[in-house]
């Protein structure tokens, strides 16, 4: 098979119940060795903040609903979720991102350190600000949002200061996690020159994409874990032509990991599970979600879990169950909200057949 061409006859694997539970029973004593484990997450960070209210009547000024504000909370967001998340499971982020000179930073720097990660290697731009999100809620329902970013590629000097932290992190760290938000801090440079650092130094890295970004930045990435729709939007494939296909989901994995020259690729499917793409094999598994109040940030979560496990001995498929886990956890609770370890094993036993 020439590299560029998908091939799309694989063999395709379903995790049962009862591979499933020896997984499951291992997966304790892999958590066990996650604290010595040192992530560094490359990517886009911003502060999440919730506004919470009661909804009564309509403004007389304009058609929209008043909020009567009871409650607020600000939260990590973006690629600082993923940094919480590892820390959250046992392990060391090192977080390596761009924030703003305003009050916006120095909240999310103290947010960081309450969530036990460095801010050691955060760099300041005074030129933009801190990407910062506001959701207006009554009870589950989302009103509105409001956004306070500049999405824009970083200047000369400051990628090469962003260049510089790479190569001052990324010796200590026994893997890479990328995470793309498309706000401007990977350029294609710096993704390459990271993935050729990790590789230069036997470490493996993971990719959690965004679709605007071309999929040649990612290429040689170890593993890339798009959801559904981010995998179609990048495999420049027709989702209404693809529906007509019966294998289009192994259609779109396969082209994704050949293009991208991927030896792995993760598709998440939601409610669906995910399926993991390696050499000839698509293999399938369910998600162990109860209950799903919101997706924000599952994928973060996914991530932060794949790369502990995965760098802490377990093979792929072992990391994957346990993610799943880990992402059913964290559907069940409002926002980006990290996952603990007991949580998560105590959910583990929960699912026990």
């Amino acid at each position: 098979m020439q590299r560029g061409e998908a091939k799309v006859t694989l063999k395709e694997v379903e995790i049962g119940a009862v591979e499933r539970r020896q997984i499951q029973e291992q997966l304790p004593h892999r958590m066990q060795v996650f604290a010595g484990k040192r992530i560094a997450v490359l990517g886009d960070i911003g502060l999440d903040e919730y506004v919470w209210g009661d909804v009564r009547r309509i403004s007389p000024e304009a058609p929209v609903p008043v909020v009567e504000v009871n409650r607020q909370d600000k939260r990590l967001g973006l690629a600082a979720n993923v940094a919480q998340n590892v820390a959250s499971l046992g392990g060391e982020p090192l977080l390596l991102a761009l924030v703003g000179a305003d009050s916006a930073a120095e909240e999310m720097k103290g947010l960081l350190r309450t969530a036990q990660v460095s801010t050691d290697s955060l760099l300041v731009d005074p030129e933009r600000p801190t990407t910062h999100k506001m959701r207006i809620m009554s009870e589950h329902h989302h009103i509105v949002r409001v956004d306070f970013e500049r999405r824009q590629f970083l200047s000369p000097q400051m990628e090469l200061k962003l260049l510089g932290q790479l190569k001052e992190i990324l010796p200590s760290a026994d893997a890479l996690i990328i995470e793309d938000y498309a706000k401007g801090l990977l350029s294609e440079n710096t993704i390459q020159q990271a993935i050729g650092i990790c590789h230069s130094l036997g470490k493996k890295v993971m990719v959690d994409p965004h679709p605007q970004t071309p999929l040649n930045h990612y290429r040689g990435a170890d593993l890339m874990t798009p959801n559904r729709e981010e995998a179609i939007h990048l495999s420049g494939l027709e989702f209404d032509e693809l529906r007509a296909r019966p294998n289009w989901l192994l259609e779109v994995g396969q082209s994704l990991r050949v293009k991208g020259d991927f030896p792995q690729l993760i598709i998440t499917r939601g409610k669906e599970g995910m399926s993991l793409f390696a050499g000839e094999t698509a293999t399938h598994l369910p998600t162990y979600a109860r209950q799903v109040f919101d997706v924000t940030g599952a994928g973060d979560t996914v991530i932060a879990a794949l790369a502990l496990a995965w760098s802490s001995g377990a093979s792929l498929e072992e990391a994957c169950v346990l993610a799943n886990f880990a992402a059913g956890v964290v559907v069940g609770k409002v926002g980006c909200v990290p996952c603990s370890p007991q949580e998560l094993i105590e959910y583990m036993h929960s699912h026990a057949d």
